[in-house]
């Protein structure tokens, strides 16, 4: 009996033994199998995922930044649905860095990527609401989802958020990925990166933020709209603010009283300023960029464009405008545009399109283009306008060069020059009168029409005033000839501020033209120069000529006769050149003048060309025009022309 019990003990402990070998096998036949499947699961979905090293590639897209002639003054950025300005982590104050981990991802530099005590409380909150919310999400997995993947909250989509974080992690530092991040999440009103968000909400680099303006920015990334500081949930943003600073208490980046401290720092918000400084000039840089370089180049590859705009010009022409507003709608006038440029570059200084970009686009309910006394955004400075008598000297220096010079004379008398536009053309002197003989020097200082009309028809000629005008820099008078006829002396045939204030600067270099030109250079995000201005000098008129010209329209005792010798065109103690243009019934005024340093010009009008009442140049343009000129001479070195030969070539 013995010997059976002890076989029968032996048979059920091999059994036993079978039993357990057999649930091993399967135990480890499942787990072999469910490692295949993850390895299959995880090339499955990561054959065709975008590689981690693509970040480098997608944190460059940066947009094309504006900026004045100095790099100080931004005037304006480019950039698509991210606005972004990316820092290296150390200039990130590392307060901001421990309020994001403390929020975001307490054990950061402690997991691999996945935090699975998250996934687990995740879960258990899933289970509980039974929606497929997720949570749990690390840094890292932020980053990942926020670069590459969709918001779509399905399984298959959690897959791939894993499989590329766990490559992140393998590939990457910590304080990579971290950098990463900060340059990457989205703060809300187009910020993305702690950059642009500090800039934006703070109007300084974060770099300089206080340890509760860095409890701001983390609390944003949670819900950027929802907490805007520029919405209706302020309150909300800052009770997270202070939440933000426990949590660093809790996870031992704060002492409490700091943290305590902090939340009684007042916050204060940078208002919501127009994202545009000079604001025609730019758009003006923009058209040309685009063309140039394209929109999705410029919104993409970072690059810093250096205008040759002067921000104290710019500046003061939207100050003295704005000032003399009122005064020009008491003679029915309601817009103005100034432009100011270097002659001896061909850089512009400065330049307002209207009196003002940011007003009501149609007060008086007009049809654009059409009625309207008054639009914001055409930019009257590269708009066609007849320039009146500011056209004169262009004749003039036509004249000259065909051998005649100040001193000859020609008779101011009612005189019929034909037929033009089916009736007599019989042009009339500003005041009525005429003077008789008068000499090239009087005629034109004193901007009398009969004799300026005489020497287009008998000195100067038509055609080769219009070559003149042209080879100066007007870039319309595009007709035959005959289509303007000799009332093109008196402005009637259109041209563009920015073309005359080039075009009289060129009397100004003493006949060497220089193209216009807005931009000194353009740069990479490398700081590699891509474009550059090296525009050069051309001469397009003698000196002499010039020098007559220069010499006649700064002579305020031979303009005094009609002008007076106190009228907003002089200057005693400066030698000043300048023209004025008023166009028939008062559509149009004009100044424009110059010293050998500086040319500007000033028109004053209505979009629609409605009449102004006694609109003439010297006194609607002319103010605007001295007071600008006069801040700019009262800072430079007193510049005079030199004085022309006296000679005869009759």
């Amino acid at each position: 009996m013995a010997k059976r019990k002890n076989f029968k003990k032996v048979y059920q402990k091999g059994k036993n033994k079978k039993r357990l070998f057999f649930i091993l096998k399967i135990t480890g036949g499942l787990f072999l199998f469910f490692i295949l499947f993850c390895i299959t699961v995880f090339i499955y979905y990561a054959k065709d995922l975008p590689r981690p090293e693509r970040f480098t590639e997608r944190l460059s897209f940066q947009g094309t930044k504006i900026y004045d002639r100095t790099g100080q003054v931004l005037l304006y950025e480019i950039y698509g649905e991210e606005k972004r300005i990316i820092v290296p982590l150390e200039k990130v104050p590392k307060f901001l860095q421990e309020a994001i981990i403390a929020t975001e991802d307490a054990d950061f530099y402690n997991h691999f990527g996945i935090d699975f005590k998250g996934i687990a409380r995740s879960i258990l909150v899933n289970l509980r609401i039974w929606k497929p919310t997720y949570g749990g999400s690390t840094i890292s997995q932020q980053l990942i989802r926020s670069t590459f993947l969709n918001l779509e909250k399905t399984a298959e989509r959690k897959i791939r958020e894993v499989i590329l974080t766990l490559e992140l992690e393998r590939r990457y530092s910590k304080n990579q990925i971290l950098e990463w991040y900060l340059n990457q999440i989205p703060f809300g009103s187009n910020a993305y990166g702690v950059e642009a968000a500090s800039q934006t909400f703070f109007n300084k680099s974060v770099s300089d933020i206080s340890l509760a303006e860095a409890a701001i920015l983390a609390a944003l990334i949670k819900a950027p709209s929802l907490f805007s500081p520029y919405g209706e949930n302020r309150d909300r943003l800052l009770a997270r603010k202070d939440y933000v600073l426990d949590q660093m208490v809790k996870n031992g980046f704060l002492e409490k009283a700091t943290a305590e401290a902090s939340k009684q720092e007042e916050i204060v918000f940078a208002k919501i300023l127009h994202p545009i400084k000079a604001p025609h000039f730019v758009m003006h840089v923009k058209e040309y960029l685009e063309s140039k370089y394209g929109k999705d180049f410029l919104m993409e590859k970072g690059l810093k464009v250096y205008t040759t705009l002067n921000w104290d010009l710019q500046e003061s022409a939207e100050k003295i405008i704005e000032q003399k507003l009122k005064g020009l709608q008491d003679h029915e006038a309601h817009n103005i545009s100034l432009v100011a440029m270097d002659p001896k570059t061909g850089q512009i200084l400065a330049m307002t399109g209207s009196k003002n970009w940011f007003d009501d686009p149609y007060p008086e309910n007009c049809t654009p283009g059409k009625d309207c006394l008054f639009e914001p955004y055409p930019n009257v400075a590269i708009s066609a306008r007849q320039p009146g008598s500011a056209f004169k000297p262009f004749v003039y220096a036509t004249a000259f060069k065909k051998g005649y010079d100040d001193k000859y004379i020609v008779i101011d008398e009612q005189t019929n020059f034909g037929i033009f536009g089916g009736k007599p053309y019989i042009p009339r002197n500003y005041d009525g009168k005429f003077r008789g003989p008068v000499t090239l020097r009087e005629a034109l200082a004193q901007s009398l029409n009969v004799p300026s009309v005489k020497v287009l028809a008998y000195l100067a000629g038509l055609e080769d005033s219009i070559k003149t005008a042209k080879d100066l820099g007007i870039t319309t008078l595009n007709e035959p000839p005959s289509f303007y006829g000799l009332p093109l002396v008196l402005g009637g045939g259109d041209v563009k501020l920015l073309d005359m204030v080039s075009a009289y600067g060129v009397f100004a270099t003493e006949g060497l033209k220089i193209e216009p030109s807005f931009i000194f250079k353009i740069e990479d995000e490398k700081e590699n120069i891509i474009e550059e201005n090296k525009k050069t000098q051309k001469r397009v008129l003698e000196n002499e000529i010039c020098r007559l010209i220069n010499d006649i329209l700064s002579d305020n005792e031979a303009r005094a006769p009609v002008f007076g010798y106190n009228s907003p065109l002089y200057f005693p103690d400066y030698q000043v050149a300048v023209k004025t243009g008023t166009t028939q019934n008062f559509k149009d005024a004009w100044t424009v003048g110059y010293t050998p340093s500086i040319t500007v010009g000033v028109w004053v009008g209505n979009n629609n060309s409605a009449p102004m009442i006694r609109g003439l140049g010297v006194y609607l343009a002319g103010p605007i025009w001295r007071e600008f000129i006069a801040g700019f001479l009262i800072k430079h070195p007193v510049e005079n022309f030199q004085k022309p030969e006296m000679i005869n070539l009759e």
